[in-house]
């Protein structure tokens, strides 16, 4: 694997990380304010924290002699605009989706339907000329039958008609959004520099948030203020730090190959899970379900592919 390959690997192996904790505070969140208020809080954060650190990272590349591509201002605007649109329905239908959870379900189940664009990235990009190889159509299958044990197993031994709940299409529906996001990302992600990119895309979906949060939700300002721990970290690391990495980190690796490494936030967020959500808990065909996914993403990483990035 080549290095740019492997920093951009482990940079995504973080983001996914902050992003499988993040589904904690995000349902710890929907106990004080609403889906757009929350997305919208978070998003908008996310931007401001990203503000001052444009200059510096300007300073700090130059001092250290490093080129980089700030990108056209044309193909940042429209990139961050593009990519803030589609984080903007992806994060709205995922909250809304953990907020029609039963209480009793570990949040780690919503992680792991988001993490469907495993599926839905490699089809899309056939549309766009980017073939996929071998391993990862593999991988993508193992990851299918993950979801399938995680979100259909326990309702068949059941005895149960095979369909999904309300939470569960919405989510479904996420991480369709959350595919085309991946596409947009990797199409300006070349082209413009990452942080620049980033901090548009939040102030766009944060602005797009806004009208929902003030005709349906209406939040008072003390429900914002008690749910500063959930949306600070949304807003400082899910945000601010996790999709800027996304960005950046993305220029390395095939789409299809990013949004498997992203797809461990599905394992990272049940682990969270356990540990921050003691009265949560998964059956064993969802765990089951869990260690499939975790499996198919070892595959696409360890495989050997002739595949150029």
């Amino acid at each position: 694997m080549k290095r740019q390959s492997l920093r951009s690997s482990l940079l995504l192996f973080l983001t996914a990380l902050i992003w499988g904790v993040a589904f904690v505070s995000q349902k710890a969140g929907m106990d004080y304010v609403g889906p757009f208020t929350f997305n919208g809080v978070r998003s908008l954060l996310g931007g401001l924290v990203l503000l001052p650190a444009i200059p510096l990272l300007d300073r700090l590349r130059s001092r250290q002699g490093e080129a980089f591509r700030k990108g056209s201002r044309r193909d940042i605007l429209v990139g961050g605009a593009l990519c803030g649109a589609a984080l903007f329905f992806g994060s709205c239908l995922q909250q809304m989706g953990i907020a029609l959870q039963d209480p009793a379900t570990n949040v780690g189940k919503a992680g792991f339907i988001t993490a469907c664009y495993t599926v839905i990235v490699p089809v899309l990009g056939l549309f766009f000329k980017r073939r996929s190889p071998l391993p990862v159509w593999v991988g993508v299958g193992i990851a299918v039958a993950g979801f399938f044990c995680l979100c259909l197993m326990d309702g068949i031994m059941a005895g149960q008609a095979l369909d999904l709940g309300l939470s569960d299409l919405l989510l479904l529906l996420c991480a369709a959004a959350f595919s085309v996001h991946i596409l947009i990302v990797d199409r300006f992600s070349p082209l413009a520099d990452g942080v620049r990119l980033s901090c548009v895309q939040f102030f766009v979906c944060g602005l797009l948030c806004l009208p929902f949060m003030l005709i349906w939700e209406r939040p008072a300002p003390a429900d914002i203020l008690a749910c500063w721990l959930p949306i600070g970290y949304a807003g400082f690391l899910s945000c601010g730090v996790a999709y800027t990495l996304q960005v950046v980190a993305q220029k390395g690796v095939q789409p299809a190959v990013a949004s498997l490494l992203l797809s461990l936030e599905s394992v990272f967020s049940v682990l969270a899970g356990y540990a921050l959500m003691p009265g949560s808990s998964l059956s064993g065909w969802e765990l089951l379900g869990c260690a499939l996914v975790f499996a198919a993403v070892l595959l696409v990483q360890l495989a050997p592919s002739k595949e150029k990035i």
